[in-house]
């Protein structure tokens, strides 16, 4: 099973595909409804358009979101050229993130000239999906920013086509989503809490680096000419479509905003349709895993994010923190003490300086070592002792 936190998984991603067997895509629509049946395009996967099935059980969601990126800009890459060269996809990828080179990204920057070019697209997509520097510093408000990388598969397709970028195709594309989606949400006939989160959410994205200060007020205000292909229409339709669903339902306000902007964009009304039937399957399938409908308190999505994180990394690493937390017995005890019993200020730092020390021998658990990582060493000890054998509890003589 390919591992995306571990140097080396795009090329084992390549082999377990035997990507020479891939039968091509032959229309654009095609490759979109595809890609939006994996959830990719509103930023919750669900699973991966890919030759060999690929399980997303046991995964963290940046490596998740990893593998996404990669297959598809790869599908992006095999319906353009009607070809599924890895080595050329891997080389045109690496060229044109080195051309995009937003502002404060520079994924090669770290990078060895001798570094090989698949090991350089790691870097990038580790960089691209990654809102922040990392997990426990990141704001709550990044929960959703992945929903935006779809536009690095519409840039990828333009570069393909051109062997370059229009000036500021980026951000020109960020900045339609952004004020199509704001347009949207005023259009609602009811305005929860979730509706503001996700306007909060979407304008604080990393990779958005400036609005346009033109009031846009209506539909007719959008200046949409900018959006050239049916690629770049599907995507806004359907990032509207989300924001404008609750109660399980598109009220008809919101059908016809939805309606006018595809009329704006040359859509016809059969896709419209489809969309909000599909936004409709999908968000009631999935709804309570989509961090943006459960919000409704950040700090506790968070905590809950978080806590099936460590669990993945705890659960990866269960032999070698049952062998380590086992070599001392005063950890034993008070780990045993705490199942039962409140621990005292003074106890509470042995385990934690205790704990911290282990973490600092199993590579995959140094995120306890990053500023903030101590503040969730609660969930690493509320934990460990359902690892530990029945006769830890059992033998615990109990105060």
């Amino acid at each position: 099973m390919i591992n995306p936190s571990a140097f080396g998984w795009i090329d084992k991603f390549f082999v377990e595909q035997e990507t020479t067997h891939q039968n091509f895509m032959v229309s654009e629509e095609d490759f979109y409804l595809r890609t939006r049946a994996t959830g990719f395009i509103f930023g919750h996967i669900i699973g991966f358009d890919s030759v060999k099935p690929i399980t997303i059980k046991d995964r963290l969601a940046k490596e998740i979101s990893k593998i996404g990126m990669l297959n598809t800009l790869y599908q992006m890459f095999c319906l353009f050229k009607q070809d599924s060269d890895k080595d050329q996809f891997v080389n045109e990828a690496v060229a044109f993130y080195n051309l995009l080179s937003p502002k404060g990204f520079n994924p090669l920057e770290k990078m060895l000239p001798s570094s090989s070019e698949s090991s350089k697209l790691e870097k990038i997509i580790h960089d691209r999906v990654q809102t922040n520097e990392d997990l426990f510093s990141k704001s709550f408000s990044h929960v959703i920013t992945n929903a935006l990388l779809f536009v690095d598969v519409l840039a990828f397709k333009k570069y393909l086509e051109n062997g370059s970028l229009p000036d500021k195709y980026f951000n020109r594309i960020e900045e339609i989503v952004i004020s199509i989606i704001s347009l949207s949400l005023k259009s609602k006939t009811g305005f929860s809490v979730h509706d503001e989160l996700l306007q909060k959410l979407f304008e604080s994205s990393v990779r958005y680096t400036k609005f346009s200060d033109k009031q846009i007020k209506s539909i007719e205000d959008l200046d949409v000419s900018y959006l050239e292909h049916d690629l770049e229409k599907f995507y806004v339709i359907d990032l509207a479509g989300i924001s404008l669903w609750s109660d399980e339902k598109v009220e008809n306000e919101e059908r016809y905003f939805l309606f006018k902007l595809g009329e704006k964009l040359n859509i016809n009304e059969r896709f419209i349709i489809e969309s909000i039937d599909f936004i409709n399957d999908f968000i009631l399938k999935y709804k309570n895993e989509i961090p943006y409908f459960n919000s409704s308190n950040p700090v506790k999505n968070f905590y809950d994010h978080t806590t099936e994180s460590v669990l993945v990394l705890i659960n990866r690493n269960k032999k070698r923190l049952v062998k380590e937390v086992s070599q001392s017995k005063e950890l034993m005890h008070l780990l045993a003490k705490s199942t039962h019993k409140e621990l005292d200020k003074e106890e509470k730092k042995k385990i934690k300086n205790q704990l911290l020390d282990i973490c600092k021998t199993v590579p995959s658990l140094t995120i306890f070592l990053l500023p903030g990582g101590s503040l969730l060493l609660p969930i690493l000890i509320k934990f460990i002792p359902q690892l530990l054998p029945s006769s830890f509890n059992e033998n615990e003589e109990r105060e």
